[in-house]
């Protein structure tokens, strides 16, 4: 598998990594990419679904872990030139939110992956803020057929 450490901010580019379609989108670039790796960010705006009160909500936190592992799969079927395929959370595990990041804040995630069999990847996650954890967790992914 390939490593790379050329950052991807390209939005329509990460846009066809992901299943997902705006407004659901919750990954703006692809930091760091590597087997069993994958740092991803996101620019927290305004105008995202998760943004209340000019901060960035649990749910979006979590959603954005797994749109990490989301873009984890989709490079690796975009270097095998085969489109991304469909995934849903299967679960999440140890769930910890430690602060609310406010909008205009850049969210970074790193997500390990621990098991990739069948479909079904298990991963840890954690995500920082200005250089500090602000979420934590592990989640079971799940390929549609």
């Amino acid at each position: 598998m390939n490593t790379f450490t050329e950052k991807i901010t390209d939005k329509d580019f990460i846009g066809k990594l992901i299943p997902q379609k705006f407004p659901f989108v919750m990954v703006d670039k692809l930091l760091h990419f590597e087997e069993k790796k994958v740092v991803a960010g996101l620019t927290i705006s305004e105008e995202n679904i998760f943004t209340q009160n000019n901060k960035f909500t649990a749910p979006g936190l979590i959603e954005h872990m797994a749109q990490t592992v989301a873009l984890y799969t989709g490079y690796q079927f975009f270097l095998k030139k085969e489109d991304p395929p469909t995934g849903y959370i299967g679960a999440i595990k140890k769930a910890e939110i430690f602060e609310f990041p406010s909008v205009g804040k850049e969210l970074k995630t790193t997500v390990i992956i621990l098991h990739d069999i069948m479909g079904v990847t298990l991963v840890t996650a954690e995500t920082e803020c200005d250089g500090k954890i602000i979420a934590s967790g592990e989640m079971k992914t799940v390929l549609a057929n």
